[in-house]
């Protein structure tokens, strides 16, 4: 198998860089999965621990930390145009946009060459939330490094990441606007207590926004979450529901809808003809 994929592995530059990072099931391709998920993950922990009070050195490893991999991310942008077949297309695909936003802030202040033009880049910063964004890439089909997974459970995996997602970047954001100003909100897990609390309507009281840019982040996440939930259920529904029942029409009342080993009408009775595989 892995001569197979061995030969497969193209000889032109460009077209071996694209197959590498599209790649699942070469140790070359694995490798790259296994590397940027993890880097993924410490990326997004960096962002949330720097929320914390910590040592100068340790807030200083935390930051070069964060420079490091944003880098990392910067080159595989790079590598990911490069070896794209149509490069516009690649730089207009959400996924790629999203790559770059989410290292865009930190390279914008790590280049900074002073203090007033760090001052001016800084709010950059608050955009480092949409990383968490890049998790998407790995939904993108069935395929992992470890394995194929059924197009079902890829779709519960993508209502599980949209629901944190929403509760991630609406506490980043509203962590950005109330931190300084709300004495309730010390920290990272503050913000996101309170976006669940938010979101799913308990509404304890004991943190509130005190900020209108605080108001309108609760605002948005309560939109998102109304909107961006239900249809990423509806979706997952749909398909157990579609995959639960096969296409054949009734010709006696015309019902359309079946389930798989349906010898009669569930409407009206009469005799339909399937063809299906018997379990063995």
């Amino acid at each position: 198998m892995d001569g197979h994929a061995r030969e497969e592995v193209p000889r032109d530059p460009r077209e071996r860089v694209r197959f590498y990072l599209l790649d699942h099931r070469t140790p070359i391709g694995r490798a790259i999965d296994i590397g940027l998920l993890a880097l993924n993950l410490v990326f997004v922990g960096v962002f949330v621990a720097q929320t914390y009070p910590h040592q100068p050195a340790t807030r200083a490893a935390l930051w070069y930390t964060e420079v490091a991999i944003a880098a990392v991310f910067a080159a595989e942008y790079v590598l990911r145009l490069y070896g794209a077949a149509d490069r516009v297309s690649e730089a207009t695909d959400p996924y790629t946009v999203v790559d770059l936003v989410s290292v865009l802030p930190t390279l914008a202040a790590a280049l900074a060459l002073g203090p007033a033009v760090a001052a001016n880049v800084g709010f950059l910063r608050v955009v480092r939330v949409v990383r968490v964004l890049r998790f998407y890439r790995f939904t993108r089909d069935e395929e992992f490094f470890f394995g194929t997974v059924e197009v079902n459970t890829l779709r519960g995996a993508k209502l599980l990441l949209t629901v944190l997602v929403i509760f991630f970047v609406g506490a980043g954001l509203f962590y950005s606007v109330e931190s300084e100003v709300n004495p309730g909100i010390a920290n990272f897990g503050d913000a996101f207590y309170y976006m669940v609390v938010a979101l799913s309507t308990v509404g304890f009281g004991d943190i509130v926004p005190v900020t209108r840019l605080g108001r309108w982040v609760t605002v948005a996440g309560v939109f998102a979450a109304i909107v961006l939930v239900p249809y990423q259920a509806r979706k997952v529904v749909r398909a157990w529901t579609t995959d639960a029942v096969r296409d054949v029409t009734c010709p006696n009342c015309g019902l359309t809808g079946h389930d798989l080993d349906a010898s009669h009408c569930k409407a009206c009775g009469h005799v339909i003809y399937q063809e299906y595989e018997a379990d063995e």
